[in-house]
């Protein structure tokens, strides 16, 4: 941890003395910036490097190193590993890039400075890192062109980039809302050391309060889990932007389940398991750790919120965009109405409109006290008009006065109202620049909860064949407690009508090659629709594998749902409930947890999907079983403890008012 966050003796491998070249800037930069420690350039064409004495080779520096950073092109990186590790340093750091990102030869290349680094006892940072910098202790060894300026904004609030150019463009938009930092790290490729390990390590600094992250993706997962477990210990938020939200790329695996489970939903589900805050708006990830520093995750949060406003028009915007975001601006409660009477304020719509009374501090400062009594809110949103431009210290003097006493505060300034921003940020309050990043903040901190612990779960005792077809898969589901009849024989006693399926390993949707016939009347009728399905399959999947059929007997249920387990590629094990059938793909009405699951996750989840009102007697409607369904989606949540199923679900599991039918089954080997 010193040697990569603190380092006292660093190498420069591969330095310039042309101060113009990009090889040349950590130098500058360090010495810039004011580190006093050892400073190595190594360059075998000069004996000085910008007015330092320089090195032909590492092996001449004198004495130990802590950190080296590797400014050499992509072809001579491999080289140094072993070198920089023999003068005992604990941290390489890789500039180049060329690596994993550049196909085959360049992940051999990659995996190669690994093992070596392994082998020498060394961590990397990189490659393709701009490299890091420790603003109160004063160490910019980086590359970034934003340490051009001429100071850096100290704070406490340390930021982990697997983008290197990002941390000139936060550490700059934060500077200009008053916003210091502590640490910014570039990671970049996390061939070794990951985002999520630092974070961890960065949690243990005494002079962190909050780290923040912007991901491209989730690597080694378990790194972000152990962060997260020591954050919440230490009340210290972990703040995440992640990237990959659109759908393009989510389709990663043949079945319903890998369409729908895409790697942004799985990011989601994860973030919230594991109690990190997730911003999707660069603007809500800047303001995030002033609303979270200082606080913990409420444990039922009312997802509500009370709203004051000196303009109309600027709180009927803040209550809009928290509604997009499932967040309610709620009428004020007997007691905060009370509370408001007694000054004076008349609270009786979502909106405490205080545009007759202006900014008064007094009187802002009282109506935001009295919301405070409320008894089923979560925060106080005031909202400024003009004033906040026009005349700062007393537009935002009342919010100054009142919130350090009170539940969160976040403030929405409806003008451009740089010197009332300022004032607000030097207070550490939140404040908005659009209604729809406050929204966006809002909703972050309302799904912050405590990191969950992962249930322990038995192994099932499951035998499953190398290639399984869907009377595999019936078979692995009857294992976890999901058993429904079914036939493999077309001359058994069935109970008609009857559904019938042909069996194969190599067919993920049958409906779509004529693989499947309801409603078959009578054992005559089986025959001739088995016979017809055996030639019109064999004739659209000719390669396919062909195990027979599979009869089970027709039912109807008062709801249908998939319920699938998939091996996220970024977080790994998760499961899926959505609105179920051949539509699945096309609703997209579906809840996501990562697996193993509790009971408690699994009624939740039940809660999310839209279409499962039905069975909760929506409208008079008949209850349907909705215990069956938490223990079968607890159930399925088990596979995660069988590393050898790689995607599984069941798509329609029929609910009925007692009991389920799995009506379709489906399991993918790793």
């Amino acid at each position: 941890m010193r040697e990569l966050l603190a380092p006292r003796s660093i190498a420069l491998i591969g330095a310039s003395g042309d101060p113009a070249r990009l090889t040349a800037r950590a130098q500058v930069y360090l010495r810039k910036h004011g580190y006093d420690g050892a400073l190595h350039p190594v360059n075998p064409r000069s004996p000085e490097v910008l007015g330092e004495r320089a090195y032909a080779t590492v092996e001449d520096i004198p004495g130990e190193i802590d950190f080296a950073y590797i400014l050499l092109n992509t072809e001579h990186v491999e080289g140094q590993i072993a070198a920089v590790a023999a003068k005992g340093a604990k941290v390489a750091c890789i500039l180049a890039d060329g690596f994993a990102e550049a196909g085959p030869e360049g992940l051999a290349r990659q995996q190669r400075c690994v093992e070596a680094a392994k082998a020498a006892g060394l961590r990397l940072l990189g490659p393709n890192s701009m490299g890091l910098i420790n603003i109160p202790a004063r160490i910019a060894v980086s590359v970034n062109a934003a340490l051009e300026a001429p100071s850096l904004p100290a704070g406490r609030i340390a930021l982990v980039s697997q983008s290197g150019s990002m941390l000139g463009a936060i550490m700059s938009r934060g500077a200009a809302r008053g916003m210091g930092f502590s640490h910014l790290i570039a990671t970049g490729n996390e061939a070794d050391l990951s985002a999520g390990e630092i974070a961890a390590m960065l949690v243990d600094d005494p002079g962190v309060d909050a780290v923040m992250l912007f991901l491209e993706a989730i690597r080694q997962p378990q790194h972000y889990a152990h962060a997260a477990w020591k954050a919440h210990r230490a009340g210290k938020p972990l703040i995440a932007y992640k990237l990959g939200r659109s759908p393009y790329g989510a389709e990663l695996a043949t079945s319903h389940t890998g369409a729908l489970a895409g790697s942004d939903a799985a990011a989601e589900a994860f973030f919230r398991a594991h109690g990190i805050l997730r911003a999707t708006m660069l603007e809500s990830f800047l303001e995030l750790p002033a609303l979270a520093l200082g606080r913990r995750p409420a444990v039922r949060p009312h997802r509500a919120v009370s709203v004051l406003t000196t303009t109309g028009g600027g709180g009927a915007m803040v209550v809009d965009a928290l509604g997009v975001a499932g967040i309610e601006a709620r009428v004020p409660d007997a007691t905060a109405s009370a509370a408001l009477e007694a000054v004076n304020m008349h609270g009786h719509g979502r909106l405490l409109d205080m545009t007759l009374a202006g900014t008064k501090p007094d009187r802002i400062e009282a109506a935001i006290r009295a919301l405070d009594k409320a008894g089923d809110t979560d925060a106080i949103i005031p909202v400024i008009g003009s004033s906040a431009q026009f005349r700062p210290a007393d537009a935002v003097a009342g919010i100054l006065a009142a919130a350090p006493h009170v539940r969160p505060v976040a403030a929405f300034l409806v003008p451009q109202a740089d010197a009332s921003l300022k004032l607000l940020a030097e207070a550490g309050i939140p404040a908005f620049r659009t209604p729809e990043s406050l929204a966006d903040a809002m909703r972050a901190f309302l799904d912050w909860r405590a990191p969950l612990a992962a249930p322990h779960v038995a192994l099932p005792d499951i035998a499953l064949p190398e290639a399984p077809d869907e009377a595999d898969a019936r078979d692995l589901f009857a294992a976890l407690g999901l058993r429904t009849v079914y036939s493999r024989e077309l001359e058994a006693d069935h109970r008609f009508p009857v559904a019938l399926k042909i069996l194969s390993p190599d067919i993920a949707h049958k409906t779509e090659l004529g693989g499947v016939s309801l409603n078959i009347p009578d054992a005559a009728a089986l025959r001739e629709a088995a016979a017809a399905m055996q030639a019109s399959v064999a004739k659209a999947a000719p390669a396919a594998r062909l195990n027979g059929f599979l009869i089970q007997p027709m039912a109807k249920g008062l709801a249908e749902v998939i319920l699938g387990f998939r091996r996220d590629p970024e977080i790994g094990p998760v499961v899926l409930l959505g609105a179920g059938g051949v539509l699945a793909e096309l609703h997209r009405d579906v809840a996501l947890r990562l697996a193993p699951l509790h009971e408690a996750e699994a009624r939740e989840m039940i809660a999310e999907v839209r279409a499962l009102r039905v069975i909760e007697g929506w409208r008079g409607l008949p209850r349907g079983d909705v215990e069956g369904l938490v223990h079968a989606i607890v159930a399925v949540s088990r596979l995660a403890a069988l590393p050898e199923i790689r995607e599984a679900e069941i798509n329609p599991l029929m609910i009925h008012q007692e009991g389920l039918t799995v009506a379709d089954a489906w399991v993918v080997r790793a």
